[in-house]
C-alpha cells in the first residue's frame, strides 16, 4: 500500500518543530512523500520556504495552517488547508496568538518552577532565541539537567519510562495542557469563527488528531460537522486503531474529506517520522479527495 502523502508536518515556524521547511521539504523527499503540507501553529510564516523548496523537489505542497480554537470549553486544533493566507485576517490570528503566548510565557516558568525547579530566563533562551516558552521547552531543559537526573517528576519521562516515547511533547501533556497544573489559559476563536474564515479564504478546514482532543467526548463531533466542517484527520500519530476506525467511519457517514498527518515535530516527539501517520486505506483515495476538494 502505497504511503506518499503528509499533510501535517511543522517546522521551527511552530516554536515546538525542530527545522526549517527547506530541510522538512528535503526530509519528505527523501521519505518518499509526494504531497505534503506544513501546518504550523496559527502562523503561515514557513510556506513561502516550503513552497520554493517542493518547486525544486518536485513535491506537492497544500498552504496549510494549524489553528487553535474551543468548542464547548475544548481547545482543538482545525487545520486550514489551501486558505489565502495572504489575507489580513489571517496574519492578525497569527498576531493575536504571538502576543497572548508571550505575556503567558513568564507565568509558566513560575508555575514551573513551583514544581520544584529552579530555571532562570537565560537558560530558555539559550536553547531557543525566544521569549515565547513553551511546555515541551521546559521539559527539554529540564531533562537535560544534571541536577535533576534523578528528580520524581521527571522519572516517567527518561528512558525507560512510560511516558518517554515522546518524553518532552508528553511533559506538555500532562503538566501545560488543559487542566494541568502549568496550564496558562490562551483565548483562542471559537471553532464556528474559524471554519467561517478558512471558507472565506478559499480553505477547507480540517479537524486535526481528534481522538487526542475529544477524548471521551467523541458525541460532539456531530454537533462540530453540523457548523460545517469539511474534514477530518482520521489518520494520525496519536491515533489508536480504534480512534482511527471511528473517526474514519464518521468521516465517510458525514461525506468529508479524509486526511492523513504525522504531526512530525523532530526531537519534539522522536517516535513520530514523516509519513507516520498509521494511515489503513490507500493513499490514492486520499489524493482523489483533495482534488474534489480543489486543494491540488
Amino acid at each position: 500500500m502505497k504511503n506518499y502523502i503528509d499533510l501535517h508536518i511543522h517546522s521551527i515556524h511552530s516554536g515546538d518543530g525542530e527545522f526549517t521547511p527547506e530541510v522538512l521539504v528535503r526530509k519528505c523527499e527523501e521519505a518518499n512523500i509526494k504531497i505534503m503540507a506544513i501546518a504550523d501553529h496559527n502562523t503561515i510564516s514557513g510556506i513561502e520556504e516550503e513552497k520554493i523548496y517542493c518547486k525544486k523537489m518536485r513535491i506537492i505542497c497544500i498552504p496549510a495552517v494549524e489553528i487553535d480554537c474551543i468548542f464547548n470549553n475544548i481547545n482543538l486544533h482545525v487545520i486550514g488547508y489551501g486558505i489565502d493566507y495572504t489575507k489580513e485576517e489571517i496574519i492578525a490570528l497569527e498576531k493575536n496568538v504571538f502576543e497572548q503566548e508571550l505575556s503567558k510565557s513568564k507565568e509558566r516558568l513560575e508555575l514551573t518552577n513551583a514544581l520544584g525547579f529552579e530555571l532562570k530566563e537565560d537558560e530558555l533562551r539559550a536553547v531557543r532565541n525566544s521569549d515565547i516558552w513553551t511546555g515541551e521547552l521546559f521539559g527539554e531543559i529540564l531533562l537535560s539537567k544534571e541536577a535533576y537526573k534523578d528528580h520524581e517528576i521527571l522519572k516517567p519521562y527518561r528512558k525507560g519510562g512510560e511516558r518517554s516515547d515522546n518524553p518532552y511533547a508528553n511533559f506538555f501533556w500532562d503538566f501545560y495542557g488543559q487542566g494541568k497544573p502549568c496550564y496558562t489559559e490562551i483565548k483562542y476563536p471559537s471553532l464556528d469563527t474559524i471554519i467561517k474564515i478558512v471558507h472565506k479564504y478559499g480553505g477547507a478546514a480540517v479537524l486535526a488528531h481528534p481522538g487526542n482532543n475529544l477524548k471521551n467526548k467523541y458525541g460532539l463531533f456531530d454537533d462540530m460537522v453540523s457548523l460545517g466542517l469539511d474534514g477530518v484527520e482520521a489518520f494520525s500519530s496519536y491515533h489508536s486503531l480504534e480512534e482511527i476506525n471511528y473517526f474514519y467511519r464518521k468521516g465517510k457517514e458525514k461525506n468529508l474529506l479524509i486526511t492523513c498527518g504525522s504531526d512530525y515535530h523532530g526531537k519534539t516527539k522522536p517516535a513520530i517520522a514523516i509519513g507516520d501517520s498509521k494511515c489503513t486505506i490507500d493513499q490514492d483515495s486520499i489524493e482523489k479527495q483533495l482534488k474534489e476538494y480543489g486543494l491540488l
